[in-house]
């Protein structure tokens, strides 16, 4: 049996870690990690779970297209409600954004059409969610905008630009996916409350997974169902019931399974993931601190306002005392003429 096969015959935790301790390398790797992924390891190992495929590094080596023809596509489609093929991966170095979003995973495809869809699940909550989507699809727009226009050069017209679909699997949901009666799918456009309709270019998909799992194995045993249930499930045996429901995933399994040969990568993967993740991380509670100190400044300026409304009323009722206090002078000097004129007339009579 070759040394680094060892894994893929393991049946227990401590034959896989007896396993890592024989590949010194990796064990240092397995031993870096925190004690739950490394039991996530142990687990994805002993095959109680699959692959963590919400993950960045997972997701795209089990859906890339040119090592999976195909499969982005059928995705896609099912969220999108429409066939859609996906010609290629756009290098994530060629967003016009600045860093810093909290997204673990972050896909940009072609379609063949032309269109561009940013796929990305979202693994920590983050602040202001609508508008980063907002920001996250005008870089597709002006994406787009920036190669048509190189291309055609003079030539060009709108026409030429395509729809672009902003995508996002929320792992962690906000308050606002939770009202009643609201599904775990949205799909999103511009409209006009007139009934205007115009050839806009942004759409938005955005699907809450833990919505989704509250529910797990609806009625509705449609495509869409099937991958979405491939993104929530996570256990071996769930698994399985999965696969009976829907054959096609039995490949995607056979392909998770495989990397049990190849546990370098299995754990370069789980590194690079939990990299991202405490990146992530760190830049979420710098939001959340940013935010809270956004709301302290509204506070204090909301404070130095009552307050400034509260001098003022002061030095208005200080004008009305100091009004008062002088009329009130004007009415004593009155008083004491008078009471000096009384005098003088007393005196006139009886000395008259």
């Amino acid at each position: 049996m070759k040394q680094k096969e060892t894994l893929l015959y393991a049946k227990s935790e401590k034959e896989v870690v007896q396993a890592l301790k024989e590949q010194p390398a990796l064990f240092r790797r397995y031993q870096s990690m925190e004690e739950k992924w490394r039991q996530r390891f142990l687990d994805y190992c002993t095959r109680k779970k699959t692959l963590p495929i919400t993950y960045d590094p997972f997701f795209k080596r089990l859906f890339h297209p040119e090592i999976h023809p195909g499969r982005l596509s059928r995705f896609l489609s099912s969220l999108l409600g429409q066939k859609v093929t996906v010609k290629r991966i756009l290098p994530s170095e060629e967003t016009l954004l600045d860093g810093g979003a909290l997204l673990i995973m972050d896909i940009l495809v072609e379609l063949e059409d032309g269109s561009l869809a940013n796929v990305e699940v979202q693994k920590v909550p983050y602040m202001f969610p609508g508008e980063r989507m907002s920001c996250y699809s005008s870089d597709l727009v002006l994406r787009q905008y920036s190669r048509v226009k190189g291309e055609k050069g003079k030539a060009f017209t709108y026409s030429d630009m395509k729809k672009v679909y902003t995508i996002v699997l929320f792992e962690t949901s906000t308050m606002e996916f939770h009202r009643e009666g609201l599904g775990y799918i949205h799909r999103g456009k511009i409209t006009f409350d007139t009934g205007l309709e115009l050839e806009l270019l942004q759409e938005y998909c955005l699907i809450a997974l833990d919505v989704f799992r509250k529910i797990l194995y609806p009625k509705d045993r449609s495509e869409q169902t099937g991958w979405l249930s491939l993104l929530a499930v996570e256990d071996v045996s769930a698994a399985e019931a999965l696969k009976q429901d829907y054959p096609w995933l039995e490949e995607i399994y056979r392909d998770m399974a495989e990397y049990m040969r190849k546990p370098e990568e299995v754990l370069n993967m789980f590194s690079e993931a939990l990299k991202i993740l405490d990146q992530n991380t760190v830049q979420y509670m710098i939001d959340l601190q940013q935010k809270e100190l956004e709301q302290q400044r509204k506070e204090l300026e909301q404070q130095q306002k009552e307050l400034e409304e509260k001098e003022r009323k002061l030095e208005e009722k200080d004008r009305e005392l100091l009004q008062k206090d002088e009329l009130l002078m004007e009415q004593n000097e009155k008083n004491q003429r008078l009471r000096e004129e009384n005098a003088r007339l007393r005196k006139q009579l009886a000395e008259g």
